[in-house]
């Protein structure tokens, strides 16, 4: 039988993490033993006290549709947690829940996205942006991010793309997949330069944004006013409080576009669970020592990657300041990213990311995740030194 689809559904990508997260655990299903330092995800525990506020939510009877937007004191809770951290005042009438940060991001692209229309992402960036882009229509723009600025994104560059056909541009920072931190001169520099361009919206990309390191602050683009009534926030609770599976995000919206955001809820997903959005509010309202002492492990891997990825023949990895990826150049191996991350993974047991799968500019690197105990990392480097002192590039 022979379905007559639409042809959007032939242009959508996948995020290729999730593959090889698939083929990892098929691998030990079979018995081989494999550490993964592919899949971007936390490997601490959800902090106890928010899992129970879960569960007291399901026992209090909080069991049945919640507004679509989400609930008013989580909402509130956002307002109250980003004036707290940024001294940005928003209205819990501008923020949306949603089931994880992609939500944020299909939506956004959609409204803005269509034949003709130019979206500007960066790239190495999160895969997701491009795939939403081209199911659209629109024309995918890929912002270099590069080795050599730190893996920050140039706001001239980026500013130099933009053209009339330009309706929405990307920014992530701290950046995945390169760990990059954008400083507040370039932020500053774009938001000058986007004063020229008031038709352009903005995504920002900031579900990373209580990890960074080395003394960086991140700067948030809701506290820009030149350019706050057509900036879009997608943010959560996935990477900061150890809940991807909870899947819980949110976002703030200008204007009519929250509107459209609410519309689109209520088209596909209704509302977010309700239990897991008083887990989400014991998360901002509750302790916060969790996520510090997350945050301080991280920092730890951080060096040991470093100092371990700079010692492999062939390689060499600038320090990541945030987030928790390391994107190590390893063109000097002779190996292209993609069948290195696949050999790694078949041969030496190790699953990474080739840097192709997150851009057009992503060869000659490869993603760690350091989201895996040092003992893990540790043995994951001895493993790939082996690997690359025992195997020639083919």
């Amino acid at each position: 039988m022979t379905f007559q689809t639409v042809p959007h559904f032939d242009r959508i990508g996948e995020e290729n993490a999730f593959a090889v997260l698939a083929r990892a655990t098929a691998l030990m299903r079979e018995g081989k033993d494999v550490i993964n330092l592919g899949i971007g995800q936390p490997d601490f525990a959800t902090p106890g006290n928010i899992a129970e506020a879960a569960i007291k939510a399901i026992r209090d009877g909080h069991h049945g549709y919640t507004p679509a937007n989400g609930i008013l004191p989580l909402r509130e809770a956002v307002a109250a947690d980003l004036d707290r951290r940024f001294k940005v005042q928003v209205s819990p009438e501008e923020v949306m829940i949603v089931p994880g940060g992609k939500v944020t991001m299909y939506m956004a692209i959609l409204m803005f996205g269509e034949p003709g229309a130019e979206i500007l992402y960066p790239d190495p960036g999160f895969p997701i942006y491009r795939s939403m882009i081209e199911y659209t229509g629109a024309t995918p723009i890929p912002v270099p991010i590069r080795e050599e600025n730190g893996f920050a994104f140039s706001a001239d560059e980026l500013l130099s793309l933009i053209t009339p056909k330009t309706r929405l541009i990307i920014v992530n920072s701290p950046a995945n997949p390169t760990g990059g931190v954008t400083p507040k001169v370039e932020i500053d520099k774009l938001v000058k330069g986007l004063e020229k361009w008031p038709d352009v919206a903005v995504l920002t990309d900031e579900i990373y944004d209580q990890m960074v390191y080395d003394g960086e602050q991140h700067v948030c683009l809701l506290s820009y006013p030149s350019i706050r009534d057509r900036t879009i926030l997608l943010n959560g609770w996935s990477k900061t409080y150890a809940m991807t599976g909870w899947r819980l995000g949110y976002s703030v919206w200008p204007g009519k576009l929250y509107d459209y955001a609410r519309k689109l809820a209520v088209n596909s997903f209704s509302c977010v669970n309700a239990p897991s959005q008083y887990a989400a509010l014991e998360a901002l309202t509750g302790p916060q020592t969790e996520v510090g002492k997350m945050v301080a492990e991280f920092d730890t891997r951080r060096k040991l990657v470093v100092e371990g990825l700079n010692k492999l023949p062939g390689v060499s990895c600038i320090v990541p300041k945030g987030a928790f990826y390391a994107f190590p150049n390893v063109s000097k191996t002779g190996w292209k990213a993609k069948p290195l991350a696949s050999a790694l993974l078949e041969d030496a047991g190790v699953a990474t990311i080739g840097g192709p799968d997150f851009g057009v500019f992503g060869e000659g690197y490869i993603r760690l995740s350091y989201a895996n105990s040092a003992e893990n990392i540790l043995k994951a480097l001895d493993r790939m030194q082996a690997f690359l002192e025992r195997r020639n590039a083919p």
